[in-house]
């Protein structure tokens, strides 16, 4: 009989960026909300006072 072999498929380690300020998140310290990763806190607090600010522009926007 043939011997059978099979190759073991390749893992790609995926690079994550902070959601906030883009920065690769290191494996051992991150913070994960609202499906994505973020460097710390700040940088996810950061990130939804920003989300925050553009809906009450586009909110304003609109109401004009």
């Amino acid at each position: 009989m043939a011997e059978q072999t099979q190759a073991a498929p390749e893992e790609k380690s995926a690079r994550i960026n902070c959601g906030a300020c883009g920065k690769p998140v290191k494996r051992i310290k991150r913070y994960y909300r609202n499906g994505k990763f973020y460097c710390d806190k700040n940088c996810w607090r950061k990130a939804i006072k920003k989300a925050k600010d553009a809906k009450e522009a586009k909110e304003k926007e609109g109401s004009k």
